[in-house]
């Protein structure tokens, strides 16, 4: 599977639509501070299914929306397309080309799609895992992550060895049993406590069927 182009619009500093190819080998994007560059990898990262706008260096979502320069307006709609050479079936999808997109407008309205099916974000990072991409995977590689690589602390670097290859998934499935398991364990709890309530209620029914019974029977007899 291989990234080989990316389409913006309205997605930070590009207001206009833009077309990113990426040839096979090493493609360097290059100019001078502030023309846009760490935006594109933020576009990576965004249709990914990135949703904390810290990552993106922002303070909300929608501030990845194009906001207006001198002369031009502001949009209000950022959309990005992933286009992936899927020849290999790396995705499990019965797709050659697979493109992944997303859409925020500045209602906060955030839509995924693949393949321009809209999806939601749990679908899309469902086919993304154990592929090597997603939120938290090494797809696009930042500092704090190289920092995390040379770092003295095993845990920080087990994690990014860990992705890199594909535990993710089994750790994201791990969590997601265990979160099951513990609401069942809630559930049992709680429906525990409702038979000791029934039961209790019952055993009072009872006693008042007895007394009612008995005074029935006094009644008979007195009469």
């Amino acid at each position: 599977m291989r990234l080989r182009r990316l389409e913006l619009a309205g997605f930070k500093s590009f207001a206009d639509s833009v077309e990113v190819l990426v040839d096979p080998g090493v493609t360097a994007v290059i100019g001078p501070n502030g023309c846009g560059k760490s935006n594109i990898s933020d576009a990576v990262r965004w249709v990914l299914g990135e949703h904390n706008p810290r990552v993106l260096r922002g303070a909300r979502m929608e501030e990845v929306i194009f906001q207006g320069s001198t002369g031009r307006r502001p949009q209000n709609i950022a959309e990005v397309s992933l286009h992936f050479d899927n020849s290999d079936r790396a995705l499990d999808l019965d797709f050659v080309e697979v493109v992944l997109g997303r859409r925020v407008s500045r209602s906060g309205e955030s839509e995924y799609f693949i393949n321009q099916a809209p999806v939601t974000r749990r679908e899309l990072l469902a086919k993304l895992a154990g592929t090597g991409l997603g939120t938290n995977q090494s797809v696009v590689i930042e500092s704090r992550m190289v920092d995390a690589l040379l770092s003295d602390r095993p845990d920080d670097r087990r994690a990014l060895f860990e992705e890199a290859a594909g535990l993710g998934l089994y750790r994201d499935r791990k969590r997601s049993t265990e979160r099951r398991l513990e609401e069942t364990t809630t559930d049992l709890a709680q429906l525990e406590q409702l038979v000791v309530e029934v039961e209790s209620r019952v055993r009072s029914l009872s006693r008042q069927r007895r007394r009612s019974e008995r005074h029935g029977e006094l009644e008979a007899r007195r009469y």
